[in-house]
């Protein structure tokens, strides 16, 4: 291979991945305060209202809920969050200081937070009731 050539495809190379680095494209998502949260919720089930929520110490997910008892889980997904609404299915436990809740969805999986007010979640997960009919 000519040296010329393979001088201008490596400068090339790391020409592009400082513009990459530089527009911050592909890093991991992160969620900053309240308003991150609750914009991320909407987008995953718009008109998503949170009475409570805590975000993860490290910004990378939340756990919010809403006036009617239904919980949301929030982590990332490439470049943005996917949540899920929790249903009765769902368990979660204290594992070596996370709060480890297996969504009861194989292909969304478990979800890890370290929360502050870990054992809170836990019963408010392992809470969810099945809706009864009126």
């Amino acid at each position: 291979m000519d040296p010329v050539q393979l001088g201008g495809s490596l400068i090339a190379i790391l020409l592009l991945a400082g513009l990459t680095a530089w527009l911050k494209l592909g890093a991991s998502p992160r969620l900053h305060d309240e308003s991150d949260a609750r914009r991320a919720a909407d987008q995953v089930v718009s008109g998503f209202e949170a009475e409570e929520f805590a975000i993860d110490r490290d910004g990378e997910g939340a756990i919010l809920r809403g006036p009617n008892g239904q919980i949301m889980v929030l982590r990332p997904h490439g470049s943005h969050f996917a949540g899920r609404v929790l249903t009765p299915e769902a368990r979660a436990q204290l594992s070596g200081g996370q709060l480890h809740i297996h969504t009861g969805e194989r292909r969304f999986g478990d979800v890890f937070l370290t929360l502050e007010d870990g054992p809170y979640w836990v019963a408010a997960i392992n809470g969810l009731e099945t809706p009864r009919d009126a």
